[in-house]
């Protein structure tokens, strides 16, 4: 059998005789192991553990603390209550060696041994003692990686849970807002035609209140799950806070006292700027809640270069950091461990959806970005939104060129597989005077166009069935009528126009359920587009 490796053995001797060293040492002078010397029984335990000490060798007999009380001592100590211990002693007695083992001692030799049996006895228990430490290191390691096995485990099951509700929630969600454009839809036909009276007109406000309600919740649903389709541009996020305060004084109310820190310079990201807008906002009104007496809430833009501290768990690049900070009753950890979870929400029954920190989370995420919070009971809450940072230039608003049909009346080709949707949103335009045809799918307004159609606007359903895709139709209209516009609409675009939660930004997309004015907004912005291009 080999001699075991002695190269990182190390003694700790422990004797009021300085002799007994100079007899260690050298008996083990040729053997590569350090030796530790102290004549201080009462400092065993500290020193065994500075000197990683893999054998303790103590006289029996010294004043103070003896050889018997070494080893109690070690055995008490957590760290050493492992490490061996031989005892020396001038006497051959049953009864002391009886009484060493029993203190806990592990070898007991009598002065002076052959230094021969000396080096054997060190390097028996010190390499026994590596062994159990190898041992113990090994089964930590293995309950350390069984433990990551399981986190990580977690985490897919929770990622394959969070996907399955992505893609149960994009196809609910594509229904839901259907159904909510069909009763949206009617009752602003309802408004457009008139003849109804007051108290007949508040209902329909109602009504299309809750329309509105819902056509939020289903957006914070995918937004949460990284399913709304984002238009991203490049922005400067403090243009966004700023053009918002006046509006948040008025929904927060005059007892929040709102600053805004925007530092000079700030970098431009590219995000979608909409959903940046609602993702402040409900951040913003989170915090209002959290203080319900009243408070400061800041909302800080400044920029973050790559390598900075605050980095460590975002990752590499340049980012933008927006921060939104209130006094607030702050959360406890349960609470914070919990706060990005859909439908989670401390706020009484009817006050709250728990979504709003959800959407955040998704819409942050989507865009390539990261999100913390930070959260003391009694000292208020941080927000801290990480956005990279964009080399891009910012949009340019189009010029406001209105529209000439050669009749002064534009026409809108309207396809929509869903009757009801299809027949609401006809009427929906006609009554804002627009020349309207419709289609039942991408295939049969395929056909009207390449049979000679003249429009003005494709207004398209992104899902439907057929052999056509909406995107399929978008490129025969680009080629048969390059001058006409395109306008999409969809409860869920996600894997039609939308390429990793993301859509190009020459892509009009109208979400659904939509209002009379939005829909008129919308078609004129695009018109005037079209009679510029015409004009230039």
């Amino acid at each position: 059998m080999n001699a075991p490796d002695s190269r990182n053995f190390s003694v700790l001797l422990i004797d009021d005789e300085s002799l007994a060293e100079d007899f260690v040492r050298h008996s083990i002078q040729d053997c590569g192991i350090a030796l530790h010397y102290l004549n201080d029984p009462a400092r065993a335990a500290a020193v065994a553990l500075e000197v990683q000490a893999s054998v303790v060798v103590a006289d029996l007999r010294m004043p103070g603390m003896d050889g018997f009380g070494v080893t109690q001592l070690l055995r008490s100590t957590p760290g050493t209550e492992h490490i061996p211990v031989i005892l020396l002693s001038s006497q051959e007695d049953p009864d002391i060696k009886s009484r060493a083992f029993a203190s806990g001692a592990n070898d007991y030799l009598v002065k002076w041994p052959d230094s021969r049996e000396l080096v054997a006895r060190i390097r028996y228990h010190s390499a026994a003692y590596r062994a159990l430490q190898q041992r113990d290191e090994a089964f930590n390691a293995l309950r350390r990686s069984q433990i990551e096995l399981a986190q990580s485990q977690a985490a897919l099951h929770q990622s394959q849970k969070m996907e399955a509700i992505g893609q149960l929630t994009g196809g609910v969600a594509h229904d839901f807002n259907n159904v909510l454009q069909i009763i949206g839809g009617n009752l602003q036909l309802i408004k457009l035609v008139g003849g109804v009276s007051d108290s007949v007109r508040a209902r329909i406000d109602t009504a299309l209140s809750g329309v509105e309600r819902g056509a939020r919740l289903a957006a914070h649903l995918l937004a949460f799950a990284r399913r709304q389709p984002l238009q991203s541009v490049v922005v400067d996020a403090g243009e966004v806070i700023g053009e918002m305060r006046e509006m948040m004084q008025r929904v927060l109310g005059m007892r929040i006292d709102i600053t805004a820190d925007i530092a000079p310079g700030l970098w431009l990201t590219a995000v979608d700027p909409g959903q940046l807008h609602n993702v402040i906002l409900n951040l913003s009104i989170n915090a209002r809640d959290a203080m319900p007496k009243g408070g400061r809430l800041l909302i800080r833009a400044t920029n973050v270069p790559s390598g900075s501290a605050a980095l460590s768990e975002v990752g590499n690049g340049d980012h933008v950091l927006i921060e939104v900070q209130d006094e607030g009753v702050g959360m406890p950890p349960e609470v914070m461990q919990r706060a990005f979870e859909p439908f989670y929400t401390t706020k009484p029954t009817g006050q709250g959806t728990g979504l709003g920190l959800s959407m955040a989370y998704g819409f942050v995420k989507q865009s390539g970005g990261e999100i913390q919070l930070d959260s003391q009971p009694g000292r208020g809450t941080t927000v801290r939104i990480f956005l990279p940072r964009s080399d891009g230039e910012p949009v340019q608003q189009e010029p406001q060129v209105s529209c000439h049909g050669a009749d002064g009346v534009c026409t809108i080709l309207v396809v929509e597989d869903e009757e009801d949707v299809r027949t609401t949103t006809v009427a929906l335009l006609s009554a804002l005077g627009y020349r309207v045809m419709e289609a039942p799918d991408a295939d049969s307004a395929a056909a009207m166009i390449e049979s000679g159609l003249q429009v003005d606007l494709v207004f398209s359903d992104v899902v439907m069935p057929g052999r056509l895709t909406s995107y399929d139709l978008g490129q025969i209209v680009k080629r048969k009528l390059p001058d006409a516009q395109i306008l999409f609409t969809s409860g869920y675009a996600e894997g039609v126009l939308a390429h990793e939660g993301k859509l190009d930004p020459s892509v009009s997309l109208l979400h659904k359920p939509y209002n009379a004015e939005a829909l008129s907004a919308r078609i004129r912005h695009l018109l005037r587009r079209r009679a510029t291009k015409a004009a230039a």
